[in-house]
């Protein structure tokens, strides 16, 4: 019997995603308003797990419907996770953490490392999405848009902690030290970084598809 790479590719992924998902169902906590879905990194991880839950039902020959947008701002919000969670951790544990440890390593490893990888790696390489950008580019600015109305207009007025000098409650310790102006700026800042990550993507995702095209079946 052969085995088939994009299958494997596939199985690990989503049952990587689907194991880490009721992990944190289990173990996220849910002391708070929101539990662990008051962070974007949460949001990510569960875009991911349906997403390669998708990407099995295509390979399996089950469904049609590629998904292409989903998957696009599934990949685009899990490299900006990675990249504004170390960035501040580096510049102040503190600032995204409740007191500057972080969690088991593996769970870090995953949530802000090898998750993302593998969902960039699917997108690009194995489904060849960024074909329809109108439509990632819709669900990106959604997605984004629903999770900055999520966190400042319910999870910081129904929680007390984290605790700042200017409000408390928003999910990451250092947002609870701007004004509104400034938590904008920064909302507005990140959002246009996605997409330009997109853009990116879908600019490596089309030298991918000419230089490397996929076999036609007879």
């Amino acid at each position: 019997m052969t085995l088939n790479p994009r299958l494997i590719f596939r199985w690990t992924a989503f049952l990587l995603a689907a194991g880490y998902c009721i992990r944190t169902l289990i173990f996220g906590g849910w002391d708070a308003f929101g539990g662990p879905f008051r962070f974007l990194t949460i949001w990510a991880l569960f875009a991911s797990f349906f997403a390669f839950s998708r990407m099995m039902a295509i390979e399996e020959g089950r469904s049609e419907n590629r998904w292409d947008g989903f998957v696009c701002m599934t990949a685009v919000i899990n490299t900006m996770v990675v990249f504004l969670y170390w960035r501040l951790y580096f510049a102040d544990p503190t600032s995204v953490t409740q007191d500057g440890e972080l969690a088991a390593w593996h769970l870090e490893i995953y949530l802000h490392l090898v998750g993302p990888l593998l969902q960039v790696i699917d997108t690009i390489f194995v489904h060849r999405s960024y074909r329809r950008l109108g439509t990632a580019f819709g669900w990106l600015f959604g997605v984004i848009g629903v999770y900055v109305l999520w966190a400042e207009l319910l999870v910081q007025r129904l929680n007390d902690s984290p605790l700042g000098s200017v409000t408390s409650g928003l999910p990451y310790p250092f947002l609870n030290n701007l004004e509104l102006p400034e938590r904008a700026i920064f909302y507005a800042t990140n959002l246009a970084t996605g997409a330009v990550l997109l853009l990116l993507y879908a600019a490596l995702a089309f030298a991918v598809r000419r230089r490397f095209p996929v076999p036609v079946t007879p």
